[in-house]
This record gives structure tokens, sequence and C-alpha cells, in this order.
């Protein structure tokens, strides 16, 4: 019974940890929210455009994206659970990498997670309210406009240590080049 009841917490555990039991973040297949969360560090939870409102007071927010930062994607007809992704990696002021999961397709089925893909500000403004995402399916950005709400920073507002974003957040050798032409051509 013993060994029973101590498999029977080892797969809730692995369960809870989310992406991470897969072996590595990158294996994951699944929904954008568990993802980011272990991606980024920053627990939060619900649907994905839900996430911004809900950092209000316990983690910093703003209007410029910062490595490990979470990108909030609002809801639209198109996505009407939003979509969440964790930047890797800052390419120039327009232009950076996120990972996330569940976007493109993958061998026919979404859910699966991608490293340091291409995410243009397109904002009339230059204030990163909208954006176009890298899409797998066309091989460039996609044609699509999105409207963000912003990004949540791992600062927690109480002074807490800021969690630690996952060492496979970004790639050792990430298209620069081929995200800077996506994003101007």
């Amino acid at each position: 019974m013993r060994v029973v009841f101590r498999l029977l917490a080892l797969s809730a555990a692995l369960y809870a940890a989310g992406p991470l039991h897969a072996g590595s973040l990158l294996n994951y297949v699944g929904e954008c929210v568990p993802f980011a969360r272990a991606a980024s560090g920053i627990q939060i939870y619900g649907d994905a455009w839900t996430w911004w409102d809900k950092a209000a007071g316990h983690y910093r927010r703003g209007e410029l994206p910062r490595v490990g930062s979470v990108v909030v994607f609002s809801r639209t007809s198109r996505l009407p659970y939003g979509h969440v992704a964790v930047i890797s990696r800052i390419v120039d002021p327009r232009v950076v990498m996120v990972t996330h999961a569940n976007w493109s397709r993958q061998n026919g089925e979404r859910g699966h997670a991608e490293q340091d893909v291409t995410l243009t500000d397109v904002s009339p403004g230059n204030d990163w309210s909208e954006v176009r995402v890298w899409y797998r399916d066309m091989v460039g950005l996609g044609g699509t406009t999105y409207p963000i709400s912003g990004f949540i920073y791992s600062t927690p507002v109480d002074g807490a240590p800021p969690p630690h974003p996952a060492p496979e957040l970004t790639g050792r050798d990430p298209d620069y080049v081929g995200a800077l032409i996506d994003s101007y051509k």
C-alpha cells in the first residue's frame, strides 16, 4: 500500500510540475498558460487574457519587453482566451524573441513549445500595443495584428526575490538576422 501511495504522490507531483515533467521545457505539448508559468516562474493562474489584471498588486507591469517577462495578448475573436508568451531575447527596440506554446502547428497539431520565435511591435506609436508573431505554418510573420495588454515582469511588488526563468527559455544561437528580416520586409 505504501508503494502505491508513493507512486500516486510522485505522479501528482509530476503533474503539478507542469511542462517541466516532460524532461525538457521544449518537449511540452499543451496550453500556453502552464507553459508560461513554468518558463517564467511567474505564478498567475487563469485564462491568458486575465493575467494582466491578476498581476496588479503582485508583479510589476509595464509597456516595454524585458527578458523573462510575460507578454499578455488581449482577448480577441481569434484569441478568445488570449495568449501568453515569455520574452527570451531582445533583438532591437521593435523586435524581440519569445518562447511559448500552443501557437503554430507542428506535425499537424497545436500545443507544442517553440523557442526564440520572432515577435514584432507593429503599433503605429511604437508602443508595443500591437504585435505580429512568427508563424511556423507560414514560415514567417503571420498577417494578423494582435493587441497586447503589456508585459508582466518577474519582479514581485512585495520585494520578494524574483523567480528564475527556465534555463531553456532561450537557445544558444537564435536567428537574430532572420528575426530582423522577417520583421522589416
